[in-house]
């Protein structure tokens, strides 16, 4: 069995979380560069067994497509050619970057570390990634 790979997409930064090879438990791993994002992916890719991709899918509260969005279909269209052999699977991302944020608060983090995207970006990767594992049980 691979990994589950979450990726939380964003133009500058993308954070992202993975699975253990039981598919039991969603950890943050990283924020990288969106730049840098699909050279990660394929480095990573031949590394570690992948299963599937991840990939939050941001709406609005009326659930129409957020502005975003048109920035993640060209990013998944590149990733279709790129690594055509991991299947892609959108899940909702409403509400992760708040979670995410209000997790950091609840964990103590001081004012000043709460201030790093780039730990918010992670976060939210990984609960895009729990709640992907609470939904196939």
């Amino acid at each position: 069995m691979g990994r589950i790979l979450a990726i939380d997409f964003g133009t500058k930064r993308t954070g992202i979380a993975i699975t253990d090879e039981l598919q039991i438990i969603a950890s943050g791993l990283t924020t990288v560069n969106t730049n840098d994002l699909l050279k990660f992916l394929k480095d990573y890719t031949k590394k570690e067994s992948v299963e599937l991709f991840l990939i939050g899918e941001p709406k609005q509260m009326n659930n129409t497509a957020s502005e975003s969005e048109m920035h993640i279909a060209t990013f998944i269209s590149k990733l279709e050619k790129e690594i055509p052999n991991i299947p892609i699977t959108r899940v909702d991302e409403r509400f992760t970057s708040k979670i995410a944020f209000q997790t950091m608060i609840d964990s103590g983090l001081k004012k000043n570390q709460r201030k790093n995207k780039a730990l918010i970006d992670e976060i939210s990767a990984t609960l895009i990634l729990q709640s992907y594992l609470y939904s196939k049980k």
